[in-house]
């Protein structure tokens, strides 16, 4: 609580200041330093309490008080002295101090915990000549080397206490702007994290999705019409209409896994507890290839190269681009007479080209414009690029 040392030290000063004004009111000469001792013991007070808001001006104010007082109350700087009585002869515990003491200490020390190292030092500085200026004029001369090494030597304290404190608290201030520094960026990872996992989900989601129905749509509709033309056919369509389904749904169920068991891969079904088959790789296309070879595409596939690293990401990006990318051909051209589908590897790059003719037919499924996206959002992972037209 920031009043409680504002108090503590105005308390402090009141009480000295009460102890000075009692010396003065039952002395002799209370008629001529009462009211000088009461209007000081005020501004000394009053100081300590306005400490934090001027700290400077009143430090400079106060050094300067004294001899004005002196000077309002008898005309110079002399002690004011309305008898004719030698100030020699005047008790030193009644005359008026020749210094603000522990105002003044106070004060300093604020300065230095608010201001600028020049800027406290070159107080201490005008205090010290204030100081020594003072005791010289109206100090008792045994007591003067005494008193100005106690009002410098406290002084100095005062300065450098208030200059650790002011370090310390810059260094707090840069630990807990750092540290709000670290809590922003760590949200900011938190909420990339969270954004890039939604784009995983949906890209993976929508490749399950948008295939399978895609594939499982057009073998429902071949199979309607070759159920009375050709039911051997309409039932191997119907055969293959159903397999994509347990796959397509195989694919979703491993996904939902996935985000129940927290982002972690899981070889089983979290709610039957079946085993669920793995991510496919790119040695999955061929079968891919197949499967939409009796969805009725005329699909060509070729592959070469050397095998993947072991990098299941890499492979389920090989698949996913040629899943897509055929997905595409059966919405848009479904008709197509000639697909090729080629997929080049070497030890520093895959190529994968999937080309067709233009369908004589009309699309009938749309899309959701997202594909294109994915492919390029999973190529971004590993510098790659995109041309599809």
């Amino acid at each position: 609580h920031s009043w409680v040392p504002t108090t503590a030290l105005a308390t402090l000063q009141a009480l000295v200041c009460v102890v000075l004004v009692a010396d003065t009111a039952v002395s002799d000469h209370r008629e001529q330093f009462l009211v000088p001792m009461l209007v000081l013991s005020l501004v000394l007070v009053t100081a300590i309490v306005l400490r934090k808001r001027w700290p400077v001006a009143l430090t400079i104010l106060l050094i300067l008080f004294v001899p004005l007082l002196r000077w309002v109350v008898s005309g110079d700087l002399d002690d004011p002295s309305y008898v004719d009585v030698p100030v020699e002869d005047i008790d030193p515990e009644v005359r008026m101090p020749s210094t603000v003491g522990v105002a003044g200490w106070v004060l300093l020390g604020t300065a230095a915990t608010m201001r600028r190292p020049r800027i406290s030092w070159s107080l201490l500085a005008l205090y010290i000549a204030g100081t020594v200026a003072g005791r010289l004029l109206w100090a008792v001369p045994e007591d003067r080397t005494a008193f100005i090494a106690l009002d410098v030597t406290v002084g100095v304290i005062a300065v450098l206490a208030g200059a650790n404190v002011r370090g310390r608290r810059q260094r707090v201030a840069v630990l807990e702007d750092r540290a709000r520094q670290l809590a922003l960026e760590r949200d900011q990872r938190e909420q990339i994290a969270v954004a890039s996992e939604r784009n995983r989900i949906a890209r993976e989601m929508h490749d399950v999705v948008a295939h399978s129905l895609s594939v499982m749509i057009t073998l429902a509709e071949g199979a309607s019409v070759m159920l009375e033309k050709n039911p051997d056919r309409a039932r191997r369509a119907l055969e293959e209409l159903a397999e994509t389904g347990r796959s397509s749904l195989a694919d979703a169920r491993r996904l939902v896994g996935v985000l129940r068991e927290g982002g972690g891969a899981s070889d089983t079904d979290p709610a039957s507890g079946t085993p669920l088959a793995p991510q496919p790789t790119d040695r999955d296309v061929a079968v891919l290839v197949e499967r939409f070879r009796g969805a009725g595409l005329q699909v060509t596939y070729r592959e070469s190269g050397p095998p993947l690293p072991d990098d299941a990401i890499l492979h389920l990006a090989v698949y996913r681009i040629v899943q897509e990318a055929l997905t595409n051909v059966l919405r848009h051209a479904p008709t197509a007479p000639r697909i090729d589908v080629t997929v080049e590897r070497t030890f520093e790059r895959v190529t994968i080209v999937v080309d067709n003719d233009a369908g004589t037919g009309t699309p009938t499924i749309s899309g959701s414009n997202r594909g294109l996206i994915g492919i390029r959002e999973r190529l971004a992972a590993y510098a790659g690029s995109v041309d599809a037209g």
